[in-house]
């Protein structure tokens, strides 16, 4: 008798899922429905419907689906799960031992590479070789970082709750699913009784060029990869450092002992800025923990901040820049959800007010709901509590003094005086430049409402309601 009555795939976006996914399905006995809990879209693109389930039907009810493939008759179904996909799904499958885990990856910054190859061609399978497109992509090393952490933060996520569930999973790479025993092993592993002889190999392998022949800066990205000391990367459960804080986006000013902590969806770029003109040199960033360690070896005395801003303020900052805008950190799949699940509608005009208004009282609705656990969309780092973002930062070390954005230019010459700096503080620039925009469409109902959305930082730092006359 099968030990297990459904199982999940961890990976994600270029890891060989498609091609295990196809492999498991040639399995007299396994089904694969693809990702059955993509906020985007229900188990493939285009697919209306699995099992009777509509996608609305999945997103008001996850635990619905999860029972329904439970009972599909004469196979063990199954489905891929990304880091994005709905965490309320988690919740109900890591404590489950009769869910088997299987759990791919691949080395990072291949997939990394791979991802952005296919984003650059649009082809994101290939079945006959002929019609492979190819192109050089530039290493961008924040987003690397970025891509990175959400890769470690999951699989600790997934360790964590295997080790204290007593749980075990089957573990593959990306060079693992091409050998035929592997994957009759997982079968085994499964307690299916089938055995292939050969794999389907309908998916070709793309771009298998070297990596040096795919980025066009190569020498760069040794360089960072080198400076980021991370071994064995590709080996899960082992990524090295296991770290909350976001340790490369802490700025250091050039000379001064004098760390900035940043919160994200905070006036990051204004204290870049204000770094900058402090010791008339770009801030130091970019830090690993060894590197920040010594930074701070180097530098007794030192002092470290952060700095909170208003929620009313930093939520509309989220929706200008993760929403409503149009540069590279749009977050467009979930502005999409957003449009289709929840009737957002941007405006067409930058000077129409009651559009802008409209559209930003949806987005805290949302917020509410996502910060609640009741969206199956994931919490973006500018929109997290910042009380949640600064225990975090508290894995490593928390900062020295908390600042308020509407207090800068008070305290930030308070903090210079207790090391000792003699230089004078230069002033503080505008540190939210959206702020004439929330002050045309403010009103009392959004202060209530931004209440509900973030009681907690309500509750920890002391905020009361938004005043447009506060400065900015």
């Amino acid at each position: 008798m099968p030990n297990f009555d459904c199982f999940v795939l961890f990976a994600e976006m270029r890891t060989g899922s498609n091609f295990l996914e196809t492999n498991l399905n040639s399995f007299a006995g396994i089904k694969c429905h693809g990702e059955l809990f993509n906020p985007h879209f229900i188990a493939y693109p285009g697919t209306h419907d699995v099992m009777g389930i509509t996608q609305a039907m999945r997103d008001a009810d996850p635990a619905r689906l999860l029972g329904t493939i439970r009972l599909e008759t004469g196979v063990l179904s199954g489905f891929r799960f990304f880091h994005d996909h709905d965490p309320r799904v988690l919740e109900l499958i890591l404590p489950d031992p009769r869910c088997a885990k299987i759990i791919l990856t691949r080395n990072p910054i291949e997939s990394y590479v791979s991802r952005k190859i296919a984003a650059a061609t649009g082809q994101w399978k290939l079945t006959n070789a002929r019609n492979a497109k190819s192109d050089r992509v530039r290493f961008d090393p924040a987003e690397f970082e970025a891509h990175l952490t959400a890769l470690q933060a999951f699989q600790l996520q997934i360790l964590g709750a295997l080790q204290r569930t007593g749980q075990t999973a089957f573990y593959l790479d990306y060079e693992d699913l091409q050998d035929v025993e592997v994957m009759n092993g997982l079968a085994a592993f499964l307690g299916v009784a089938d055995r292939i002889e050969d794999l389907d190999r309908k998916l070709k392998k793309q771009n298998p060029e070297p990596i040096e022949e795919k980025v066009v800066n190569f020498p760069e990205m040794e360089a960072v990869l080198a400076r980021l000391d991370r071994f064995n990367l590709a080996r899960t459960p082992n990524f090295e450092p296991r770290r909350g804080a976001a340790i490369p986006s802490y700025l250091a000013a050039a000379t001064s002992p004098f760390l900035y902590l940043p919160v994200p969806g905070g006036p990051v770029a204004a204290m870049r800025d204000w770094l900058h003109r402090l010791d008339g040199a770009p801030p130091e960033g970019d830090f690993t923990m060894r590197s920040l360690r010594q930074w701070k070896l180097a530098h007794p005395g030192h002092r470290s901040f952060s700095v909170l801003r208003h929620p009313l303020v930093r939520a509309h900052a989220a929706y200008r820049a993760r929403i409503a805008g149009d540069g590279p950190g749009v977050l467009r799949g979930i502005r999409d959800t957003l449009a289709r699940t929840m009737g957002l509608q941007l405006p067409d005009e930058p000077d129409d007010h009651a559009g802008h208004r409209a559209a930003f009282e949806v987005f805290l609705g949302f917020l509410k709901a996502n910060l609640g656990g009741q969206t199956n969309l994931r919490v973006d780092p500018v929109w997290a509590s910042q009380a949640a973002l600064l225990q975090g930062m508290g894995g490593f070390a928390l900062p020295d003094a908390i600042l308020r954005e509407e207090r800068l230019s008070d305290d930030l010459p308070m903090l210079l005086a207790q090391i000792g700096l003699k230089t004078p503080c230069p002033p503080m620039p505008q540190t939210d430049p959206e702020h004439e925009r929330l002050a045309a469409i403010h009103r009392p109902q959004q202060d209530a409402l931004i209440r509900e959305v973030y009681l907690r930082d309500y509750i920890a730092f002391g905020f009361d309601d938004w005043r447009p006359a506060q400065a900015a």
